[in-house]
């Protein structure tokens, strides 16, 4: 039996050393894993920094005061407030709710924005019901049935949220809601049973201007804000992802 060379014998053990050095550092996926956690259930962390504004620099989340709630606080850079009416509501939601902190709630509202959009593409229906009202919910059901029954498929990518504005936000005991429009660059793409291009462009990137509701129970130990409402902002795109309006 010839002797094994030894450049190969040096490379089989480099090779050996990097799935080891791999499997340490990535770990191993069991498939019980949840590929997108509820952002909204992660506990505040003042030091993670909020979404990725588009000029590529981070912002840190700061908690609020009580006695002005927003003197000196800092929202992610691609968060904008411009009411001071917006300011009075919001901090009589975070009377009912001390914890409540607007730079990582709209952290995690862009967060959810993005898996409930990519997760309606994908028919994902249990993260859906994870992050939706009931209401809104059965809303995107029924899209999702529709768009079974025709043979047709939809392939979106959330490409970047570039604007966040908080437009009202009202306490309706014990319910506090807070309306938001999101602007985001995307590709959304519809095609047939036969796998034709229906709608879209797997090269063009449209822009979505979306209003949605988020309403939590403030009284409840659930921290989840789910979906009450999604809605087409005021410019609408031929080709964007069709959520339903649920309002």
């Amino acid at each position: 039996m010839s002797e094994i060379p030894a450049d190969i014998l040096l490379y089989a053990l480099v090779a050996a050393g990097l799935v080891f050095w791999l499997k340490n550092l990535l770990g191993t996926r069991h498939g019980e894993e949840r590929e997108r956690a509820n952002p909204f259930t992660q506990e505040p962390e003042t030091k993670r920094p909020a979404l990725q504004a588009e000029n590529g620099e981070n912002e840190t989340t700061l908690p609020l005061k009580d006695s002005d709630f927003h003197e000196g606080d800092t929202l992610p850079r691609n968060v904008e407030i411009r009411e001071e009416e917006t300011w009075s509501d919001l901090s009589f939601i975070h009377q009912y709710d001390r914890a409540f902190e607007i730079g990582a709630f709209t952290s995690a509202a862009q967060d959810a924005f993005v898996i409930v959009v990519e997760a309606f593409a994908k028919g994902d229906k249990d993260t859906l019901r994870d992050l939706l009202a009931d209401p809104v919910y059965e809303a995107f059901t029924r899209a999702l049935q529709d768009r079974e029954q025709k043979g047709e498929t939809l392939s979106t990518e959330i490409h970047a949220i570039r604007k966040v504005e908080v437009m009202s936000a009202r306490v309706d005991k014990p319910m506090g809601y807070i309306t938001l429009r999101f602007i985001a660059d995307e590709t959304a793409v519809i095609r047939d049973k036969d796998g034709a291009v229906l709608s879209g462009d797997p090269e063009r990137i449209t822009e979505m201007n979306d209003i949605w509701v988020f309403g939590r129970d403030l009284k409840s130990k659930d921290p989840r804000w789910l979906v009450y409402e999604t809605r087409d902002g005021d410019v609408t795109e031929d080709h964007k992802t069709p959520l339903p309006d649920s309002h």
